[in-house]
C-alpha cells in the first residue's frame, strides 16, 4: 500500500466536497443552454460519432486554432498550449546541447514522452533526440511539437486521461491531438513581430536588454480538388534571434579583469524555419472517400555551450586571445505523410491508412576548438547527427450494435502495424578525436562529436490489436471498456485495459470517472544512444609512466561497460490510472473538475555518472566500480535502465463563463492544475559486487527533479471581451515555485513564485485586415537567479532552466494580418 501524504488527502477532500455542492448550485440556476454557447465536436477519447467537449466520459480540453495564434509573436506551439492549458508546461532549457534545439513539453508533471502526440487522430513521430542533459525530461525521446505551426491548425484536443487502451504506447499521461484545418475555400495571411525590453538583475549585477527579435509571416488557403473535394495549404516562415540572460563573468576570466564583461549567452536559440502542411479530402464511389495529410518542417538551429574564459587550459591563446563561446548548431528536417481510404462495408464504417514519419538532426559546433590540435585546429566542426523514421499500417472500424440496451452500442476495432529505425552518425575526426601525443582536451569544445564507436542503424517492429466499445445503460448512465494487445520485437508483448463511465443526474450536471493500465514502449534512442568522449590518460604504474585510451560518456545498454556495471535489456514503463470528476453547465456558464492518480512503474531513467565520487557515495563504491570498469578501459560510464516507481496525484479544474451585454461579450475563464508526484522507490544496486550505497544509481538532484522541479500549482485566468470589431485579451498565470536540487542539499534553490500579465488588443478593419498588438510578462517578472556559488567563472548560466516559463521577460509583438 503506497502511502498518502497530507497534501494529497486534502487535495481529495476540496474534490469531493466541490463535486457534492455542484447538485445544490444546479438547482439554483437555469439549465437552458444558452445561444451563443460553443459545443465543440470531438474525436479524442471517444469513437462515438458526435460527443461535444462536455459530454465524453474523459476531460478533454478543446483549443482553437484562432487562440493559439494569439499568443504573441512566438510561434511556437508548445509556449501557445502552455498559455492555454494549466496542465501543460514548457521549461525553456538553455545551455542543454540538443535540448535547446527540441524543447520538450510534459503533461501533468509527467515526462515529455509519456504524452501521445496524434495528428488528425494518427500516431505522430517522435523527435530523433533523446534529452541526456541535466534539463527536464532527461532521458526523454518525445515528439516536438514545434514542428507543427499554429496556423495548420484548426484545434488541438487535449485528452487529459491515460489512454493506451485506446491508443497505444506512450498515452501514460494524456494524448494531444492536432486537428489540421479542412476547408476548401478562403485563407489568410499573417505578419508578426516582436522583441524582448526588459531588465532583470543576476548575482553580479544588473541588466537590460533589447534582443530576442522575432519574425513570421505565416498563411493558409483552401482550395476546390477536384469538384466536391478540398485541400488546404498552409506555411509558415520564421525567425527569432537568440536572447541572452547570462550574468557578467567574473574578473578572473576577463583579460582585463573586468567587472561588467558578458562572455556567455544562456537564453532562446537562433532559429530560422520554413513549413509546409496540406489536408486533403475528396468523395468517390459508394460513400467512400479518400484523404492525404502532411506536412515539412526545415529548421535551422544555435545555441550557445558554456562560455570558455582566456585562461581555460584548453583555450589556445594565439587563436581566443580573450576566451570564445562555443555555439552548437543544428539542422533539422522533419517530415509527415499521411493516407487513407474511409468507407462503409458490411455495416461496418471503415478507414484504412498508411502513414511515414522521419525527423533528422544533423550537428554542428562553430566559434570552437580541438585544443589538441593547436593552431591546426578546425572552427567549425560536423559533429555527426540523429535519425529516426517511422511507418505505419492500420485499419480501423466502427460499428453500432443493437444489444437491447438504451441505444445501440458502438463498437470500435483496429489493428496496426509499425516498424521504426534510429541512425546515429558520426561526425568528422576532429570533431571528437585528441591528436597524439597532446596532453590537451580532444573534441570540438562545448560538444565533442559522435565517434564511429557511436554510430549505429537499429530497427524493429510491432504490431497491436484493439476493442473499445461505448454505450448506455440508461439515458443518464454511459460506460466505455476497451483493450489493446501490442507485440514489439525487441522486448515483447504488452496488454492494457480500460474501464469508464458517466452518469449525468441532470442535464447540468454529471459525475465521470475511468480505472486503466497503461504502457510506454523503451525508445529505440534510449537502447542504442551513446555519447562516449575518448581521452588520453597517463598514470604511473610501478614508477613507469603509462597512457591508455580512457572513454566516458553514456554507453547502450547493450554494450560490454553497462553490461559489466549491470544494465539489462529495457522493458516497457507500465501505469495504473484512476481518475474522478465531475461536470456542470447552467446557461453561459461550465465548471470541470477532475481528480486524478497515476502510478507508474519500472519508469526508465538515465543513470548517474557512475565512476566519479558523490555527496551520496562513498569511497568503498567509488573504489568498487573503478575496479569494474578501469580495466575495460573507462573512467566513468552511465546508461538508461527500468526501475524507477512514482505516484503522480493531483486535480484539473477549469470554469468558463459567457456573458453577453450590451457592451460586449465577456468570456471569463479560470483553469487550474493542482500536482504532487513522489518517488516511491529508485533502482537498487545492480551487481552485487558493489558496496551498498545509497542513491547509487539515481542520486538526490535527479529525484527531486522528478518531485518538484514543476510547479505543484499552475493557474490561469483570463478576460476576453469582444464589441463589435474590436477585441481585448487579459491573461494572468501563477507558477508555483519549483526546486532545483544537487546532490548536496546546501547547494538547493528556487526559482520562487511568479504571475505573468498578459495584455492584447484586436481590432478588424473592412476588407478582411486585422491589427493587433500586446505585451507579454508585463510586469517584466524573472525567477530567481542562479547564485554565483553555483554558476562559472564565465557567468554563462544566468538562471535555473527549470523555470516553468523560461527567463527572458517582457515581449512586446504586433500583428498585422490578412483573411479572404
Amino acid at each position: 500500500m503506497l502511502a498518502r501524504t497530507p497534501r494529497s488527502w486534502l487535495l481529495g477532500f476540496v474534490s469531493v466536497g466541490a463535486l457534492l455542492s455542484l447538485p445544490y448550485a444546479a438547482s439554483a440556476q437555469s439549465t437552458e443552454p444558452d445561444a451563443d454557447t460553443v459545443e465543440e465536436i470531438v474525436v479524442t477519447g471517444t469513437r462515438t460519432v458526435g460527443r461535444t467537449r462536455l459530454d465524453t466520459i474523459a476531460p478533454v480540453d478543446v483549443i482553437s486554432g484562432e487562440t493559439l495564434t494569439r499568443q504573441g509573436a512566438g510561434t511556437e506551439l508548445a509556449a501557445a498550449l502552455a498559455a492555454q492549458a494549466p496542465s501543460i508546461n514548457f521549461p525553456r532549457p538553455a545551455i542543454s546541447d540538443g535540448s535547446d534545439h527540441v524543447r520538450p513539453a510534459t503533461l501533468r508533471g509527467l515526462a515529455p514522452d509519456q504524452t501521445l502526440v496524434l495528428i488528425n487522430g494518427q500516431r505522430g513521430h517522435i523527435s530523433a533526440l533523446v534529452n541526456v542533459n541535466g534539463s527536464l525530461g532527461r532521458g526523454a525521446a518525445a515528439f516536438d511539437l514545434n514542428t507543427v505551426p499554429a496556423v495548420t491548425l484548426n484545434a488541438v484536443e487535449v485528452l487529459r486521461d491515460g489512454a493506451s487502451a485506446q491508443y497505444g504506447s506512450d498515452a501514460i499521461a494524456g494524448v494531444v491531438n492536432l486537428r489540421l484545418r479542412e476547408a476548401s475555400s478562403g485563407g489568410g495571411l499573417t505578419l508578426n513581430y516582436g522583441r524582448y525590453d526588459t531588465e532583470f538583475d543576476t548575482a553580479r549585477g544588473s541588466h537590460s536588454r533589447t534582443d530576442g527579435e522575432q519574425t513570421s509571416l505565416s498563411g493558409w488557403v483552401g482550395l476546390p480538388l477536384f469538384g466536391d473535394g478540398f485541400i488546404t495549404v498552409s506555411g509558415e516562415a520564421q525567425k527569432r534571434e537568440p536572447t541572452n540572460r547570462s550574468d557578467y563573468a567574473a574578473p578572473a576570466a576577463t583579460p582585463n579583469a573586468s567587472t561588467t564583461t558578458v562572455l556567455g549567452r544562456f537564453g532562446d536559440p537562433l532559429v530560422e524555419s520554413q513549413s509546409l502542411w496540406f489536408n486533403a479530402g475528396k468523395p468517390l464511389s459508394g460513400d467512400w472517400s479518400a484523404y492525404a495529410f502532411g506536412g515539412v518542417q526545415n529548421k535551422d538551429t544555435e545555441s550557445a555551450a558554456t562560455a570558455r574564459a582566456f585562461n581555460n587550459a584548453n583555450n589556445i591563446l594565439s587563436i581566443y586571445p580573450n576566451g570564445f563561446l562555443p555555439k552548437i548548431a543544428t539542422h533539422i528536417n522533419d517530415y509527415n505523410l499521411y493516407g487513407g481510404l474511409k468507407g462503409p462495408a458490411w455495416g461496418i464504417d471503415w478507414d484504412l491508412s498508411a502513414s511515414w514519419g522521419r525527423n533528422a538532426l544533423d550537428y554542428r559546433v562553430n566559434d570552437s576548438i580541438n585544443a589538441s590540435y593547436g593552431v591546426n585546429s578546425l572552427r567549425n566542426f560536423r559533429a555527426g547527427g540523429l535519425e529516426y523514421e517511422q511507418m505505419i499500417l492500420a485499419v480501423d472500424g466502427v460499428r453500432p450494435l443493437d444489444v437491447g440496451l438504451y441505444e445501440p452500442l458502438n463498437l470500435a476495432f483496429g489493428a496496426e502495424y509499425r516498424t521504426e529505425e534510429f541512425v546515429q552518425t558520426a561526425g568528422q575526426v576532429q570533431s571528437y578525436a585528441r591528436a597524439p601525443g597532446s596532453a590537451l582536451g580532444g573534441g570540438a569544445q562545448g560538444f565533442p562529436g559522435f565517434s564511429p564507436a557511436n554510430a549505429i542503424d537499429k530497427d524493429r517492429s510491432n504490431w497491436g490489436a484493439y476493442v473499445d466499445v461505448e454505450g448506455k445503460l440508461t439515458e443518464a448512465f454511459s460506460f466505455g471498456a476497451a483493450g489493446r494487445y501490442e507485440d514489439y520485437s525487441d522486448f515483447g508483448d504488452q496488454f492494457t485495459g480500460k474501464l469508464s463511465a458517466r452518469y449525468d443526474f441532470s442535464p447540468s450536471f454529471a459525475l465521470r470517472g475511468a480505472v486503466s493500465t497503461g504502457f510506454r514502449a523503451p525508445a529505440l534512442q534510449q537502447q542504442y544512444f551513446s555519447y562516449i568522449a575518448t581521452n588520453l590518460v597517463t598514470t604511473v604504474v610501478g614508477g613507469v609512466p603509462v597512457t591508455n585510451l580512457i572513454q566516458s560518456g553514456t554507453f547502450r545498454v547493450d554494450d560490454p561497460v553497462s553490461i559489466a556495471l549491470g544494465a539489462k535489456p529495457l522493458e516497457p514503463e507500465t501505469s495504473v490510472n484512476y481518475s474522478f470528476g465531475g461536470v456542470f453547465r447552467a446557461g453561459g456558464f461550465e465548471l470541470t473538475i477532475d481528480a486524478y492518480q497515476i502510478e507508474v512503474k519500472d519508469r526508465i531513467i538515465l543513470s548517474e555518472n557512475l565512476g566519479p565520487t558523490r555527496p551520496s557515495q562513498s569511497t568503498a563504491t567509488t573504489n568498487a566500480v573503478l575496479a569494474i570498469i578501469q580495466p575495460l578501459g573507462v573512467s566513468s560510464a552511465r546508461f538508461f535502465t527500468n526501475g524507477l516507481e512514482t505516484t503522480t496525484q493531483g486535480i484539473d479544474i477549469v470554469g468558463r463563463y459567457r456573458l453577453p451585454t450590451d457592451f460586449g461579450r465577456f468570456d471569463f475563464t479560470l483553469a487550474g492544475n493542482f500536482n504532487d508526484t513522489s518517488v516511491d522507490k529508485v533502482p537498487g544496486v545492480p551487481v552485487v559486487s558493489i558496496p551498498v550505497s545509497p542513491n547509487f544509481l539515481f542520486d538526490r538532484a535527479n529525484i527531486l527533479a522528478f518531485e518538484e522541479a514543476t510547479p505543484a500549482t499552475k493557474v490561469v485566468g483570463s478576460l476576453d471581451w469582444t464589441f463589435d470589431d474590436l477585441s481585448v485579451t487579459a491573461r494572468a498565470t501563477y507558477y508555483d515555485s519549483v526546486l532545483v536540487a544537487n546532490n548536496s542539499s546546501t547547494l538547493d534553490y528556487s526559482t520562487g513564485d511568479d504571475t505573468l500579465v498578459d495584455l492584447e488588443a484586436r481590432y478588424k478593419f473592412p476588407a478582411g485586415v486585422g491589427l493587433a498588438v500586446g505585451v507579454n510578462n508585463l510586469t517584466d517578472e524573472y525567477p530567481e537567479y542562479t547564485p554565483a556559488t553555483l554558476n562559472a567563472a564565465t557567468g554563462s548560466v544566468g538562471f535555473p532552466q527549470y523555470s516553468p516559463y523560461g527567463f527572458n521577460g517582457r515581449v512586446f509583438y504586433g500583428r498585422l494580418s490578412y483573411s479572404f
